[in-house]
């Protein structure tokens, strides 16, 4: 292992420590990533929609292992601060393929991942909290093997999932919780918790740091989720979604009215974007690190 991958993982568990959260604009690909780097974010997480939509996916895992594990080979390439993933429900067809997933991102640099439960589409009801207590372990494992301390970020979506009242939803909450870090969560992101309430009761119950979603219009501030124990804040999917509604601002100004002044009013000089970046031929394509996998379709 990397002394400085151990060195990263080592940071970035300490950065859900405190004193203040850890706040992460999430990145879809490098040039966001170098971008969020460099507007002094302490650690990067990816966005699975965003990377998404970038690769020309509408989500929900269709792009393939190794259009995931190229993306983020090119992050971990241009940014020096720790880097996590989300892989969302894991990816493959069992708890093996997302072994298999975990062990090339962690040779690619990557310290932490984001995994989830989910939602099943047919059904709209949750998944079994055991699928994702099974790939968690899996996970840990692979970790273990490479000495390297993996943050695993464990999502539940509970507060997706209709047919639940406020109470019941809060200890499906809780029971998944405390079954993702017996399996070896390193912390648990609860998206749709907005609840004040709600969310200092679980920060106060749980044994590990909570992840809570801001990436929307109206979402607390960081200070109050601090003040209630929070210790990790995402923006999630939100960065992406606010970058391409004002390049469709862009579009239209330009195709409509014939005008740029939107464009021109906030933009970076070729040399500020180029400078993003430095050549460096000794490192490893993504090609190549795309072929650390086997050919599997999400």
């Amino acid at each position: 292992m990397n002394p400085d991958q151990r060195s990263r993982a080592e940071y970035f568990q300490q950065l859900h420590a405190g004193p203040d959260p850890l706040v992460l604009p999430n990145a879809w690909d490098a040039a966001s990533a170098r971008i969020i780097e460099s507007a002094g974010a302490k650690a990067i997480a990816t966005t699975s929609d965003g990377m998404a939509w970038g690769l020309g996916y509408s989500g929900g895992q269709q792009m393939t292992v190794q259009e995931l594990l190229a993306t983020c080979h090119r992050i971990c390439r241009v940014v020096s601060v720790p880097v996590s993933v989300d892989i969302e429900q894991g990816y493959g067809r069992d708890a093996q393929e997302t072994c298999e997933l975990v062990d090339a991102l962690i040779r690619c640099g990557v310290v932490g991942i984001n995994i989830e439960d989910g939602v099943v589409h047919d059904t709209q009801t949750l998944a079994s909290p055991g699928v994702l207590r099974e790939r968690i372990a899996g996970a840990r494992s692979v970790a273990r093997r490479h000495e390297l301390p993996l943050f695993i970020n464990a999502r539940i979506d509970t507060y997706f999932a209709p047919g639940l009242d406020a109470k019941a939803r809060f200890e499906e909450t809780y029971k998944r919780a405390f079954g993702y870090i017996e399996a070896g969560a390193s912390g648990i992101f609860v998206p749709g918790l907005v609840d004040l309430g709600q969310i200092a009761k679980l920060a106060e119950l749980l044994p590990v740091p909570l992840n809570i979603y801001a990436g929307y219009a109206g979402a607390h501030h960081s200070t109050a989720l601090k003040a209630l124990g929070v210790r990790r804040i995402s923006l999630g999917c939100g960065t992406a979604q606010a970058s391409l509604a004002h390049l469709d601002r862009i579009a239209r100004e330009a195709l409509a009215e014939g005008r740029s002044e939107t464009m021109a009013s906030r933009m970076l000089t070729v040399s500020q974007a180029s400078s993003l970046f430095r050549a460096d031929p000794q490192e490893k394509s993504s090609d190549e690190a795309s072929s650390l996998l086997p050919t599997t379709s999400a």
